[in-house]
C-alpha cells in the first residue's frame, strides 16, 4: 500500500528535480538530459497513460506523451511551451490539502509554490497529482494537473 510518507517524498523528489533543471540550465550544463531523467525516473509514461494538465499550458491543454512533457520542461516541440523549469526556481515547496490512498494508487491535492531564484518571489500553483506504483516499487506520476488560482474580476 503507498503511504502518505511515500507520496510525500515523491513530492520532494520532483520539486528537487525541477530546480535542478533550472540550475543547470543557468550553468550550462546538458538541461535537457537532466529534464529528460525527471520525466523518465518521476513519471509514468513508460508504464501506460499519463494525463498531464500543466500550469501554463492554453492553446495545447495537454502533455499526453514524454516528448510533449519535455517540451513543456524545457521548450521545443510546442510553440507555447517556453521552459518552465528553466525559470529557475529555487524552491519548490508542496502544501496538501488532503490525500488518498487507495493501496497501490495514490492522489494528492494542494497548493506548491515557486519561489523565483532571480526575485525571490513565490508564485501560487494548484496541484492534484496521482501516484501509482511502478515495476521496481518506485512512485510514478499517471496525473499531473497544475493551475493557476481563480482571480474573480
Amino acid at each position: 500500500m503507498i503511504t502518505q510518507q511515500e507520496v510525500i517524498e515523491a513530492q520532494k523528489e520532483w520539486a528537487d528535480a525541477i530546480v535542478n533543471v533550472g540550475k543547470t540550465f543557468v550553468e550550462g550544463g546538458d538541461y535537457v538530459t537532466v529534464a529528460h531523467d525527471l520525466i523518465d525516473h518521476l513519471y509514468a509514461y513508460d508504464e501506460g497513460t499519463v494525463l498531464f494538465k500543466p500550469t501554463k499550458a492554453s492553446s495545447d491543454q495537454f502533455r499526453g506523451t514524454e516528448k510533449e512533457a519535455l517540451s513543456y520542461f524545457v521548450k521545443g516541440l510546442i510553440d507555447e511551451d517556453h521552459g518552465f523549469a528553466l525559470q529557475p526556481w529555487s524552491q519548490v515547496r508542496f502544501e496538501n490539502e488532503d490525500f488518498l490512498l487507495m493501496g497501490d494508487y495514490a492522489i494528492a491535492m494542494g497548493n506548491y509554490f515557486f519561489t523565483d531564484a532571480h526575485t525571490g518571489k513565490e508564485v501560487h500553483v494548484e496541484f492534484t497529482f496521482g501516484y501509482n506504483r511502478g515495476k521496481e516499487g518506485q512512485l510514478l506520476i499517471n496525473l499531473h494537473h497544475s493551475s493557476l488560482p481563480y482571480i474573480a474580476h
